[in-house]
């Protein structure tokens, strides 16, 4: 047992062993595949594809189990991997990976922008590091009829999100890929009356660290000097979540070939500011997220998302591909 309700299965006894991770936790999303074995609670389901993962490193266990493989296997069942505070962290933090002597970390990911049969299995940084802010404008409340007396940090909370638009555009390198969005205003409860504090929450995407610290930099600035060019106050907080999903070259090259054994067509571009808390294994050990295409074109968290059990052998594939990759490069 681990991170509270996680656990590791070791298989294939002593030394250094590949981990492949599977994910337990669901998501806050009304099911509405209508199948016979849809959510019991509702609310909730596996829309992320979390279950596909789970029963590809469930078939892949089974397999090394059965007929042996050229490395032990370390199965990690992770949870958490969509809230915070993070499965992986935890784990990581944990010291079960070093305990173990995990050398390598191996995760798949069902992507329905991908074609079934297509594997993107790229190296480098392939999911962006996702941080969340909060600005909370402070100024000072009165009646609407007399603007004048107050300060109004609902309009210099307006201008700040107009303002922060322009941050990456002009902040960022054009070849280097970036977000900065807000998604979430509050203020005020009556027509008639100025409020005396705003707040705005979002988020901050970016496949570069240097680029991460730079957003945070200008965020707070921006929202800082724009507030208080309207007599306002600005206080920004940051929450720091995954950094960026760094995929291994060696690891990348390895399995590419396996998976061109099996028939995969391999996707070398796909790229994305998702985020995924995978990128904390990679922090301590060789890691490589692979993304395999879907039957289903529905989007990762809709409710009527439903990957075919075609869809779970080529994950499974796909896992086995990255551990005797991995595998080879202990061996190697």
């Amino acid at each position: 047992p681990t991170a509270q309700t996680g656990a590791v299965l070791r298989i294939g006894g002593s030394g250094p062993a590949v981990g492949v991770r599977g994910e337990l936790d669901a998501l806050a999303t009304e099911e509405t595949t209508g199948v016979t074995w849809a959510s019991a609670r509702p609310g909730v389901m596996h829309a992320c594809g979390h279950d596909v993962h789970l029963a590809a490193v469930t078939a892949l266990a089974r397999a090394v189990d059965r007929v042996g493989g050229p490395a032990p296997l370390l199965v990690v069942l992770q949870p958490r991997e969509e809230t915070y505070p993070s499965g992986a962290l935890d784990i990581v933090d944990s010291g079960v990976l070093i305990a173990q002597d995990c050398r390598a970390m191996i995760g798949a990911h069902v992507q329905p922008v991908l074609e079934p049969g297509v594997v993107a299995c790229v190296p480098g940084g392939v999911n962006a590091s996702s941080d969340e802010f909060e600005i909370v404008v402070i100024g000072e409340s009165g009646h609407a009829a007399y603007p004048h007396l107050t300060r109004d940090p609902v309009l210099a909370l307006s201008q700040i999100v107009v303002a922060l638009q322009s941050v990456v555009s002009r902040a960022v390198d054009p070849m280097a890929p970036a977000v900065v969005g807000v998604s979430s205003l509050q203020a005020g409860s009556a027509a008639n009356v100025v409020p005396g504090v705003a707040r705005a929450s979002g988020t901050i995407r970016t496949l570069s660290k240097p680029t991460r610290e730079l957003l945070h930099d200008r965020v707070a600035g921006t929202a800082e000097s724009v507030a208080r060019a309207h007599g306002c106050e600005a206080k920004v907080v940051f929450t720091r979540g995954e950094p960026v999903l760094e995929n291994d070259p060696e690891l990348t090259s390895r399995t590419a070939q396996h998976l061109v054994d099996q028939d995969f067509q391999i996707s070398s571009t796909l790229r994305s500011v998702g985020a995924d808390d995978f990128a904390y294994y990679g922090e301590l050990i060789p890691s490589l997220m692979l993304f395999v295409g879907t039957e289903t074109d529905k989007p990762l968290h809709s409710g009527d998302f439903l990957p075919s059990d075609e869809d779970l052998a080529r994950v499974a594939g796909a896992m086995l591909a990255g551990y005797l990759g991995a595998a080879e490069r202990l061996i190697g």
